[in-house]
């Protein structure tokens, strides 16, 4: 890795996670201190009903303008929250984490060692050195499988893991492709790499440890069919790249 230390952004996508946000935000900071980053944490707060704001807005205290919340109008979904983010990222280096921190955000440092020759980097579960040290039930795995032998043969060849939710991208690489995202549900994992590879760039696939969250909030059946959809727009709207 460069001896250089990264200037960072922290993008975490949040809707009614006023249970889970406080001690993810409390170990994203633990974190940070032992580290020697500039470093900015952009909760993208996504129509919530309940506390997730004024509970990010704690926990992001005395951090100023390197903490902030921001506020989608009305629920519009994961993608639009994520794009939002990863527009308004002022970090040289842009990190997309899921608010449970599935992906523990230690695993950043693997992503940052690829800087060098990549400007996408993404977090895989689905590379035999990848440690999964809570799998998901049986059916869920089934499904993702399933998913992701249509992800590779319809728009991605070669990527083993399209949805973690653990992403890094150089700051132009963020702007070109969010810019051009579209879909504002959970399809968008596989739009923006479909993005980045059409638009040049090049992009890691990482082993992570991931530690599967029971509370999870994507319904395997529901989201799975609005996936595969998803699938058939991205090719559709994004042919002429």
């Amino acid at each position: 890795m460069t001896t250089s230390s990264p200037w960072l952004t922290i993008v975490i996508p949040a809707y009614n996670e006023e249970l889970r946000l406080a001690p993810t935000l409390k170990t994203v900071r633990a974190f940070l201190e032992t580290q020697d980053f500039t470093t900015e944490i952009l909760v993208v707060n996504d129509g919530s009903s309940d506390a997730t704001r004024p509970v990010a807005e704690k926990e992001l205290e005395g951090l100023g303008d390197l903490g902030r919340v921001l506020d989608n109008p009305g629920n519009k979904g994961k993608g639009y929250s994520v794009r939002s983010g990863m527009l308004e990222a002022r970090g040289e280096w842009v990190l997309m984490s899921d608010a449970d921190l599935s992906t523990p955000i230690e695993e950043v440092l693997l992503l940052l060692e690829q800087r060098e020759t990549h400007e996408v980097v993404i977090g895989s579960r689905g590379m035999k050195e990848s440690q999964l040290e809570e799998r998901q039930p049986l059916y869920r795995e089934t499904m993702g499988r399933i998913f992701n032998l249509m992800v590779q043969a319809i728009a991605l060849p070669g990527i083993r893991d399209s949805q973690c939710g653990f992403k890094l991208f150089r700051k132009d690489a963020a702007q070109a492709v969010f810019d051009k995202v579209t879909i504002e549900g959970f399809g968008f994992d596989v739009e923006s790499l479909f993005l980045a590879r059409k638009l040049g760039y090049s992009i890691a696939e990482v082993p992570i440890r991931w530690i599967n969250d029971p509370a999870s909030k994507v319904h395997a059946v529901r989201d799975s069919i609005r996936m595969a959809a998803d699938l058939v727009k991205v090719r559709v709207r994004h042919t002429k790249i």
